[in-house]
């Protein structure tokens, strides 16, 4: 999945001449807290929320000092680069350009966080396991060698290294229900099975959440 591939139709870019306060009644609409500035296909910039709230509401965006250092994504940039950006600058949308500089539109973070959840496998029946190894003897291709031994299969993983570089612990979520016997191969193995999670014990827990982050962003 690649950027042109996320870009939303239902934003209209600011132009250099809409005030302040119409920018914000835009991003109320549409709960984001940035949006960019274009002269016809050049992207000037993205104004934020905090901009706008330390301007004149009355004065054009186009004369107002940006925070941002006008960050954007190519149309061909994979999900993961959109993804890094927008976590890098903390942003609620991020704009496309082609290769000749020309916007293309923007990606929103809802649509983003949606795509990943499809991507991810996260609508797929299953359960959640959480498991931490030295970092010497991780190995993602045996983990998922563990799983199938027990008829199963790896959906989605995520790795983090904790403080001091030592261990690994890997999240992993799997297409079967019952997952005691994949866990005690785990301990077999040397793992120490941190947490498993059950998708009738978790789904709840996980929309919560979600919709927590999203009433957060919305703010």
């Amino acid at each position: 999945m690649i950027a042109q591939e996320l870009i939303t139709d239902s934003i209209v870019p600011l132009r250099t001449s809409d005030t302040g306060d119409e920018a914000l009644g835009i991003m109320a609409e549409f709960y984001v807290k940035h949006l960019p500035i274009v002269n016809n296909t050049q992207l000037l910039g993205l104004v934020s929320e905090d901009d706008l709230l330390h301007h004149d509401p009355e004065e054009p965006v186009g004369a107002m000092a940006l925070s941002l250092s006008r960050p954007y994504v190519h149309s061909n940039d994979h999900f993961y680069e959109v993804l890094r950006m927008m976590a890098l600058h903390h942003l609620s949308v991020i704009p496309v350009i082609d290769e000749d500089d020309n916007y293309l539109g923007i990606i929103t973070l809802e649509d983003l966080l949606q795509h990943f959840a499809r991507m991810g496998g996260f609508a797929e029946p299953g359960s959640i396991i959480v498991v931490e190894i030295s970092k010497r003897g991780y190995s993602l291709a045996e983990i998922a060698r563990i799983v199938e031994s027990e008829n199963a299969s790896v959906l989605n993983s995520f790795v983090s290294t904790s403080t001091d570089g030592s261990t690994v612990e890997v999240t992993i979520k799997i297409n079967a229900h019952n997952n005691n016997s994949i866990l005690a191969t785990f301990e077999r193995f040397g793992y120490e099975v941190k947490a498993s999670y059950r998708e009738d014990e978790y789904e709840d827990v996980l929309k919560e959440r979600f919709d927590s982050f999203m009433s957060y962003m919305n703010v």
